[in-house]
């Protein structure tokens, strides 16, 4: 499996995670929790950044 296949999937268990333990989406979310998840993703798309970049080289 690819370096790829491997952080998307990271980031899909990720949400999972703080969707169902954490409820994130629920009717009472705290700006800590929104943060959190917003976090998340720019992780995941910086790490998609770089991941892209060296698997073209």
């Amino acid at each position: 499996m690819n370096k790829l296949k491997i952080l998307i999937i990271t980031y899909i268990l990720g949400v999972i995670i703080g969707a169902l333990f954490f409820d994130v989406w629920g009717a009472n979310t705290t700006f800590i929790k929104t943060m959190s998840i917003f976090l998340w993703t720019i992780i995941f798309l910086i790490a998609l950044f770089y991941v892209d970049k060296n698997e073209k080289k």
